[in-house]
């Protein structure tokens, strides 16, 4: 399986500058033709192929246009292949050989949004504390940890807050964790991240709820600045950090909290709640005004990715239920149906068999029960209600 392996560099004032023309050339090649391709599939119904391409905006250009020849060929070769497989995959996801969520046609670039480059083959060489890219030179890198296999190609990015980044992809064989012999059922919430199915509940740090009124501050400044001037640049890039620093937290937090469960438990059982093929739950609840912000700050695909792409990695098993199991509203120990209930309805009492449950441990438990067979679960249920309901220990 591939992976990526990313890491930060730091290039110099001359090196950025050669980075920046570089970015600026893909860019360039990128938008040309994809505007070509826009006039000529408005017209004729067909788009050019890669080759076609290559041949008008790289070899020809670079006759009319000799800066063009101050970068390194490969990264303007990969844009165009990067456009083709852009339309490619939206060609299939109309036609509905690509399953999942609808492919948007590809955009164009601009110039404050993130840059990338991407070098292949033997293009770039790595030494021990620096990567020399052509034409650029002898990059300082910060390696956080080994490669566990030579890449096959490097993507330069650098983000909107100005940070520069070197991101390698390499094959990377599957490992295996001890096992455990131990199931889990994870509820998703919005006040709690996560409720498990042994009771523990896990809260997020929600970093976006934390630099509320500093983003408003820098965002209202920004609104104030006049378009094109340098004072709007250094607003952009204020806010631009700012929002760095949080998908920095929020990432940190999924990946600690992915990591560990699969250290802990042999099968993670997750709720669907982003359908492939049609809206899913959450993109549901972000169109109601007083849930989104709050939705969005957990990252809850993020989530699911992580963890399902750590199973596979590490050898554990990752199941999801459908949305439309009714986990809040059954009784975790009789089967009971209790009914929809509001979201301010944290506790209630099964009219059947009179147990109190809280809301998210019961609905963990009822996800675990639909994958798992319910000896399992026993244990678990016994100790919950053996316990007060004053306090609920596991």
């Amino acid at each position: 399986m591939k992976a990526r392996y990313k890491y930060r560099i730091y290039p110099n004032q001359i090196q950025i500058t050669k980075l920046n023309q570089l970015f600026g050339c893909c860019r360039y090649v990128w938008n040309q033709s994809l505007a070509h391709c826009n006039h000529l599939y408005a017209n004729r119904g067909k788009k050019p192929s890669y080759t076609d391409l290559t041949k008008q905006f790289i070899t020809r250009a670079k006759k009319e246009l000799l800066w063009l020849k101050d970068v390194a060929s490969t990264p303007l070769q990969q844009s165009l292949k990067d456009l083709d497989q852009a339309y490619r995959n939206f060609f299939d996801s109309c036609s509905g050989k690509r399953k999942g969520i609808k492919v948007k046609p590809p955009k164009f670039k601009t110039r404050n949004s993130r840059q990338a480059a991407r070098f292949v083959g033997a293009n770039y060489k790595i030494s021990q504390d620096k990567i020399y890219l052509p034409k650029v030179g002898k990059i300082k890198i910060v390696w956080s940890r080994e490669l566990p296999t030579k890449p096959s190609s490097v993507s330069i990015i650098k983000d909107s807050a100005g940070r520069y980044f070197a991101s390698f992809v390499v094959e990377n064989s599957p490992e295996s964790l001890p096992k455990t012999e131990n199931y889990i059922g994870i509820d998703l919430g919005i006040s709690t991240f996560a409720t498990l199915s042994n009771g523990e509940k896990i809260l997020a740090p929600k970093p976006l709820q934390k630099n509320l009124k500093k983003l408003a501050k820098f965002q209202r400044k920004l609104a104030r600045t006049e378009v094109g001037s340098k004072r709007r640049h250094r607003c952009r890039l204020r806010v631009a950090k700012l929002h760095a620093k949080v998908k920095d937290i929020r990432t940190d937090f999924l990946h600690k909290l992915s990591t560990d469960l699969i250290r802990k438990y042999d099968t993670i059982v997750l709720e669907d709640l982003f359908a492939k093929h049609s809206e899913g739950k959450v993109s549901g609840m972000i169109k109601n005004r007083k849930l989104a912000k709050a939705i969005n700050d957990l990252g809850r695909r993020k989530f699911r990715t992580l963890t399902e792409a750590k199973c596979e990695k590490y050898g554990k098993e990752f199941r999801v239920i459908s949305r439309w199991e009714p986990t809040s509203q059954k009784c975790s120990c009789c089967g009971f149906k209790g009914g929809k209930k509001e979201l301010n309805v944290r506790e209630w009492t099964c009219l059947s068999c009179g147990a109190h449950h809280d809301r998210d441990i019961n609905a963990a438990v009822n996800i675990l029960e639909v994958v798992q067979p319910k000896t399992k679960v026993k244990t678990v249920k016994e100790t919950y209600f053996r316990k007060s309901d004053s306090a609920i220990t596991f």
